[in-house]
């Protein structure tokens, strides 16, 4: 069930309890919209923790860059001196 199924769930709930007078036997409504108020703000609560732990922004590595030295000669000519 989704977060919109969770704030159905509660809708419903108040409607029953807050806006209906009317009267069943054997059930009571205004009880019926409290547990499903209740059970609306449990999966919203749910489903919040979920989303959170699943928006856990991980930093980017930073890649190795492995480059090559230039090699070195040794011949007097390379490092600009005695040309």
């Amino acid at each position: 069930m989704g977060l919109g199924g969770c704030i159905i769930l509660i809708a419903v709930g108040a409607i029953l309890t807050f806006a209906t007078d009317w009267k069943m036997e054997g059930v009571n409504l205004d009880l019926v919209g409290v547990i499903l108020m209740i059970v609306g703000l449990i999966g919203v609560t749910t489903f919040s923790s979920i989303a959170r732990r699943r928006r856990v922004v991980v930093p980017p590595t930073t890649p190795v860059i492995d480059e090559e030295r230039p090699h070195h000669r040794r011949d007097g000519y390379s490092d600009g001196y005695g040309v």
